[in-house]
């Protein structure tokens, strides 16, 4: 018989901790890493969109944008990248 997932239940999970529980450092360093996260996650995504308008325009209208919203996205770019 398979016990894999037996063997997966039986793992130690680490135990939930609240957000008033997190502090030092290690709060601080999640923190610092989910903003570059979040800053690289927009900054890739207004990189493809700025290729796809370039390269695709008429799919701008199937993810939903008007051309003006995506001329206020790529202006966001840093200028080396526009």
């Amino acid at each position: 018989m398979n016990d894999t997932l037996c063997a997966a239940q039986r793992r130690a999970i680490r135990p939930a901790v609240s957000p008033t529980q997190l502090s030092g450092p290690f709060h601080a360093l999640a923190t610092l890493r989910g903003r570059i996260a979040a800053w690289r996650e927009r900054a890739y995504f207004r990189w493809e969109l700025k290729r796809i308008a370039r390269d695709n325009p008429h799919l701008i209208d199937d993810i939903g944008l008007t051309k003006r919203q995506v001329e206020d996205e790529i202006a966001k770019l840093p200028f080396w990248q526009r």
